[in-house]
């Protein structure tokens, strides 16, 4: 026996639903372009890159290694003060170059954190589903990494020249070596940043990065010792200046000596030699920069 359905509960007025209006609105602003974008990633790459706003356990490494930079400027800086000396005992710009392993390490880190991750978990794909091009990406990333590394030199270089200062050394000669120091560090920043970050984005796990980008520094650091060493003992100075082309250091050292001066002076000898030093730092950049464009161009947006 079939009994008669319950009729469906309505309001007084007999409507069967009602919109409420919650206090949602649209967004009537303006509307921010790739700029904004590229801008809203460098600045979070670069907090991600010392760990800002993530874990405690992500500034670890970071702050270590910061602070292992500094400490021997700041050693320096108090032996120079103690002992009443005229200049100090390492120079702004031989400073970078003796911080060329802790700058690896640093560079090994920090690579896959800002482009390892985004691989592995498809972040890319979100990324570049908005008006962002794939050279955007590279651009903030590098920008990033290099601005960290920079940061990482140019601290203890700035305790260096405060230091000096405090002891009463020439202020003209020591702002003059400083600068050349922080564009050396520039250089160098660029250079490594954009190695690390081509090794990382072919690696989407970030120990395997971590490891990759450490030994392909160092083994291109060893070659080049290696071949300058033997170089020298065979009486052949210019060969060993040419061996500068062969580490991403070497070469950076190479072309601060020889283009901002200050510096000893042991790339290739000549104007040749620096022409052909600048030719290669700049088609190292360039090529870095292509490789990451080749890469983020094969990353699919579904």
């Amino acid at each position: 026996m079939s009994t008669a359905s319950e009729p469906t509960p309505q309001d007084a007025s007999g409507d069967r639903g009602v919109i409420h209006d919650i206090g949602y609105r649209h967004y009537d602003g303006p509307r921010l372009g790739r700029a904004s974008i590229r801008r809203a990633m460098f600045v979070e790459g670069l907090r991600g890159s010392y760990g800002l706003g993530r874990s405690a356990r992500s500034k670890v490494v970071p702050a270590l290694l910061l602070a292992a930079a500094c400490l021997p400027a700041l050693i320096l800086v108090i032996v120079a003060s103690v002992s009443g000396a005229d200049e100090l005992p390492l120079g702004y710009t031989a400073y970078p170059r003796a911080l060329e392993l802790l700058v690896a390490l640093f560079v090994a880190a920090q690579a896959p954190v800002l482009v390892s991750r985004d691989l592995r978990f498809r972040v890319v794909s979100l990324y570049f589903s908005r008006p962002m091009e794939r050279v955007d990406y590279v651009l903030a990333r590098w920008a990033s990494l290099a601005g960290a590394v920079l940061v990482l030199l140019a601290a203890p270089l700035t305790l260096l020249l405060v230091g000096a200062l405090l002891a009463e050394m020439p202020l003209g000669e020591q702002v003059g070596d400083y600068l050349r120091a922080l564009a050396q560090a520039a250089l160098l920043a660029v250079l490594l940043s954009g190695v690390a970050l081509v090794i990382a984005a072919v690696t989407p796990r970030r120990g395997l990065g971590v490891a990759a980008i450490v030994t392909v520094l160092l083994v291109l650091s060893g070659v080049q010792a290696t071949v300058a060493g033997i170089a020298r003992n065979e009486g052949e100075t210019a060969l060993a200046g040419y061996s500068s082309l062969l580490s991403p250091s070497a070469l950076v050292a190479a072309v601060s000596d020889q283009v901002l001066g200050g510096g000893p002076g042991g790339g290739p000898p000549g104007a040749a030699g620096t022409a052909a030093a600048v030719a290669a730092y700049l088609l190292a950049v360039a090529a870095c920069g292509a490789a990451l464009v080749l890469r983020y161009r094969k990353v699919s947006v579904s």
